[in-house]
């Protein structure tokens, strides 16, 4: 009865993906006064633990990972010859440098900054089919977002208004001269698209 109490785990696991059993190899292998014998025994650990991911086997930095973990959950206490440079403990206390929000107006923004992007990109391309080609691409973007927020009131003419604004006059779509993509083609394509998924 006092072996199942035993068992009771009172410190939390420092990689709980690996388990407690594991976890004891490690404590144990950092006992192991030999150096040569602990190194065996390390590398017999980190066997085991790559049983735990078979499918990650063939990723490139598989390896180095397993002797980041193994030194993470000695509590970098094992002193055994790394094959690889492992992770240093300071790294762990290391907060990531803060993303940066993008800064700058967004005119519309029911079209977001990509579409904004897309037309300074379009802008700057030399006349052609190419430039042609992403100008009604970003024009049926900015239909499909439109529509997004709004199911009423969205013709072409109002995106071409809205795309000659946006790019400051230099793109200046006839209407006549470009159809989009019309309201009913977009609830379809959104309708055979869910029931794909499903």
């Amino acid at each position: 009865m006092s072996e199942l109490i035993k068992y009771a785990p009172k410190e939390s696991l420092k990689l709980p993906e690996y388990g407690r059993n594991i976890q004891q190899m490690v404590d144990y292998a950092v006992t192991i006064e030999d150096r040569e014998e602990r190194t065996r025994c390390a590398k017999t650990i980190i066997d085991i633990m790559g049983n735990f991911f078979p499918h990650l086997r063939d990723v490139q930095d598989f390896k180095h990972k397993l002797w980041d973990h193994l030194a993470l959950m000695s509590d970098f206490k094992l002193d055994i010859d790394y094959p690889y440079e492992i992770m240093k403990p300071d790294t762990l206390q290391m907060k990531p440098e803060k993303i940066k929000a993008p800064t700058g107006k967004i005119n519309y923004l029911q079209y977001g900054r990509i579409v904004q992007n897309l037309i300074a990109k379009a802008v700057d391309m030399p006349e052609g089919d190419e430039k042609d080609a992403l100008i009604r691409i970003i024009a049926n973007q900015m239909k499909k977002n439109l529509l997004t927020w709004n199911k009423e009131g969205v013709t072409d003419a109002r995106v071409f208004k809205d795309l000659k604004e946006l790019s400051n006059g230099k793109i200046d779509i006839d209407e006549n001269s470009m159809q989009l993509t019309i309201h009913k083609d977009l609830n379809k394509n959104r309708k055979a698209n869910n029931t794909k998924k499903k």
